[in-house]
């Protein structure tokens, strides 16, 4: 005899065999014809007709004229719109960051940009009794960190030419804080020139690191994620002992933190640049 469990989990076959073929559109990102959409849907266009009839009548798609493709339709568009609205990216990416810190064993901190730069929102501690110890709050340095040079390489370039020309007039008026002891020398601020070439090896490698920058014996790095516009809306970044952080550009911890940002943009409409 069914439990009320299992009723609640007992989906209905036809709508999931019809949603492949709402899939494969989706995929695709195009007009298709209905022979190929339903070799994407491993069905034949004979039995594929009657689903597309069918979300054809509710505006889930829509067929040209013309050509007789398939695309999708204005019911679909205002789902994806509402969708869009209701996606909040800190929101999305707080319980991703739990299991990205289990599974590389650093501290993984969600930074978005703010009035100060890029600034810790969110934070998941490393499960190792070794780690770095890091506050809601804090805001990266744009030039030696590497949340704050991941944002750099994809903000407005203007945006970004004019925030370094502040943090230079702050340095010439004295308006920084003078290193601690223990702590590395504060480094001169690089040139628009220097810094631009900084900037396209991280857009170059999708991730930006940190060595030994703001601590000493610290590491960190960083993984953006987009937005349906392609806006990077916020940073990805896991933090820890130099000793046990892998800060290889194809190491774990670098392929988990792409993997996770492109969770979360994935989750907020970005397009994916993957073939």
């Amino acid at each position: 005899m069914s439990t009320d469990s299992d009723r609640a989990q007992r989906g209905i076959q036809s709508i999931e065999v019809g949603g492949q073929l709402l899939r494969a559109l989706v995929h695709h990102g195009r007009p298709m014809a209905l022979k190929d959409l339903a070799r994407e849907a491993e069905m034949s266009p004979a039995k594929a007709h009657p689903y597309m009839v069918s979300f054809g009548r509710l505006g889930l798609i829509e067929q040209d004229r013309t050509s007789g493709h398939y695309l999708l339709g204005p019911l679909a568009l205002q789902l994806g719109l509402i969708s869009l609205q209701q996606a909040n990216p800190v929101h999305v990416a707080t319980p991703l960051i739990a299991e990205l810190a289990q599974q590389i064993g650093q501290t993984v901190a969600i930074a978005v940009w703010g009035d100060r730069g890029a600034t810790i929102v969110r934070l998941a501690e490393s499960p190792a009794p070794l780690h770095v110890n890091m506050r809601h709050g804090t805001v990266f340095s744009l030039t030696n960190t590497a949340s704050g040079r991941l944002f750099g390489a994809y903000l407005d370039p203007a945006v970004v030419q004019r925030l370094l020309e502040e943090e230079r007039q702050r340095e010439r008026k004295g308006i920084t804080d003078p290193p601690q002891r223990g702590m590395p020398p504060v480094q001169p601020l690089p040139s628009w020139k220097d810094f631009e070439v900084q900037l396209q090896e991280v857009r170059k490698r999708g991730l930006s690191r940190s060595e030994g920058e703001i601590l000493p014996g610290v590491s960190a790095m960083s993984a953006p994620a987009f937005d349906h516009t392609g806006a990077i809306v916020l940073a990805v970044t896991a933090i820890g002992p130099a000793a046990i952080f892998d800060t290889r550009w194809d190491g774990e911890i670098a392929m988990a933190l792409k993997a996770c940002a492109d969770q979360v943009s994935q989750r907020l409409g970005a397009i994916s640049s993957k073939p």
